[in-house]
């Protein structure tokens, strides 16, 4: 443990330094609450609702965090390690690969937690957003954003070839699903053709399986946002694997 300690430690030093995943991950989505926040306010969804216009977009930002973390940060991270034989150094120590790789995944894993955490606080603060989803149901919706997301850039990383194509891959499904699936601005906004699209990205089902958890809907009433998000975590975790593995990634 003192040595995954250290390791992590690490770890965190190089995602501080990381301008990117930093900026993005605690940053730019309270940067994003106060620029909506300032057209929109915290104005009804619509005219007699009870829900506000902040009341989903909070929900909506926190899936664009964990997309940043597991879609960039992290699989980025992963294929420049890959790319430049890291893993197969550290593989030569006491240390091994496997350390160093699960310190990756449970720091970008708290840096995610933290960014959700203080968009949630900035939203209460700024806008006093109602959570009224109980707890186990938003952990749930949370966790089961974060593993999909995280297994998406896994999968990433095991089909490109090297860092540049990983990037490509990374880089085009985020900034594709940052902006149709919901988790910038809301979909009730989308035209009908954009409504269409959005339908088959699986960002746009963690926006709604977040902002019905936080609006306090049963997980029950969202039977198919957890069945498509637990199946794309557990698709794309093995089918990672299988390529890893096919690929000899740390020779």
């Amino acid at each position: 443990m003192k040595r995954f300690a250290v390791i992590c430690s690490m770890q965190l030093r190089l995602f501080a330094r990381d301008f990117f995943s930093f900026f993005f991950t605690l940053v730019f989505p309270v940067l994003m609450l106060l620029l909506f926040g300032g057209i929109y306010g915290n104005s009804p969804i619509y005219d007699g609702a009870d829900i506000k216009m902040m009341d989903i977009s909070v929900p909506a930002y926190s899936v664009m965090v964990t997309g940043v973390t597991g879609l960039m940060s992290l699989p980025l991270t992963l294929a420049g390690y890959k790319e430049k034989k890291i893993y197969k150094r550290f593989d030569a120590t006491p240390v091994g690969k496997k350390s160093i790789i699960a310190a990756q995944i449970f720091v970008n894993l708290i840096m995610t937690l933290m960014g959700i955490a203080i968009l949630l606080f900035a939203g209460k603060i700024l806008y006093q957003i109602k959570i009224n989803g109980t707890f186990l149901s938003i952990c749930v919706s949370i966790l089961l954003s974060i593993t999909s997301m995280f297994s998406m850039g896994f999968l990433f990383t095991a089909i490109g070839r090297d860092l540049k194509s990983t990037n490509l891959l990374c880089y085009l499904s985020y900034f594709v699903m940052l902006f149709l699936s919901g988790a910038t601005m809301p979909d009730m906004l989308f035209p009908d053709t954009m409504k269409k699209v959005s339908a088959i990205l699986p960002m746009t089902h963690a926006v709604d399986l977040m902002q019905g958890a936080f609006a306090g809907d049963s997980l029950s009433l969202h039977g198919k946002e957890l069945l498509i998000l637990g199946a794309l975590t557990v698709v794309c975790t093995a089918a990672g694997a299988v390529l890893f593995r096919k690929n000899d990634w740390t020779d």
